[in-house]
């Protein structure tokens, strides 16, 4: 028995966007570690004899510390060799995912990391929103809304000030300070987009500006997980541009 670690990115949300290696990890697996926001019709490719542990966090409340799961990882590899860890999204994105690989590398665990695609660019463009488009946007920023601190990056201060696509990950909490943020700066005009439960069956998507946002969404009802994209790629969604018409042919 080889102890071994494979990072596997799940995926946005939607179980077909996983990638063929994923899946191909997943068949070979002895144990799966999985988290909230991977589509758990993905543990049907692993091993009926394989052991399933789930190790995410819902409501802001983690099953296992990281500290936990890092060793969780050691001692499964160690006990029953192939550990797929299975994680939304790409596991190098906002994951944790270099920290355990690093952990289980100091056991002399051998370790795999298979990308997958990151719902800071899949869920925006499964709305029809480009995070770059030519004329309007020529690269876009990631950012955390939850640091370890509990404050707002530090770089979304810096993001206030850019022309470029402003894409949050984890920032449902801090939606109200954020678009304050921006308003501040004179830029609450801005095209926005919050995505809950992007390329999943339950998707829901509210189209706005910066300055109403925090009201859209307590409106709808929108709440984590979701994405928010900030930028004038925004006003390409479908929605905003017939809105956009409607409000010029009621002013003729």
């Amino acid at each position: 028995m080889q102890p071994k670690l494979t990072l596997v990115g799940a995926g946005p949300g939607d179980g077909e966007l996983i990638t063929l290696k994923g899946v191909r990890a997943l068949r070979q697996a002895d144990v799966v570690l999985y988290d909230d926001l991977t589509n758990h019709t993905l543990l049907d490719f692993a091993p009926e004899a394989a052991l399933k542990m789930y190790v995410g966090k819902r409501a802001g409340k983690a099953s296992f510390t990281q500290e936990e799961i890092n060793e969780l990882i050691v001692r499964l590899a160690q006990e029953h060799g192939h550990i797929v860890r299975l994680k939304g999204g790409d596991p190098y994105v906002f994951g944790r995912g270099f920290e355990e690989q690093a952990y289980a590398r100091q056991y002399g665990i051998q370790c795999e990391v298979i990308p997958g695609v990151s719902s800071c660019i899949a869920v925006p463009a499964a709305q029809g929103i480009p995070v770059t488009s030519r004329g309007i946007s020529e690269s876009f920023w990631v950012i955390t809304g939850t640091t370890r601190n509990g404050e707002l990056s530090d770089d979304l201060r810096l993001a206030v000030q850019s022309k470029a696509t402003v894409v949050v990950l984890m920032g449902m909490r801090k939606l109200g300070e954020l678009c304050r943020l921006y308003c501040q700066a004179g830029r609450g005009h801005l095209p926005m987009a919050i995505v809950q439960n992007g390329t999943r069956a339950d998707e829901q998507c509210v189209i706005g500006q910066v300055w109403n946002m925090p009201t859209l969404a307590a409106e709808h009802g929108v709440g984590a997980p979701a994405v928010l994209v900030i930028g004038d790629v925004v006003a390409l969604h479908p929605s905003y541009l017939a809105e956009s018409l409607r409000n010029v042919s009621m002013a003729y």
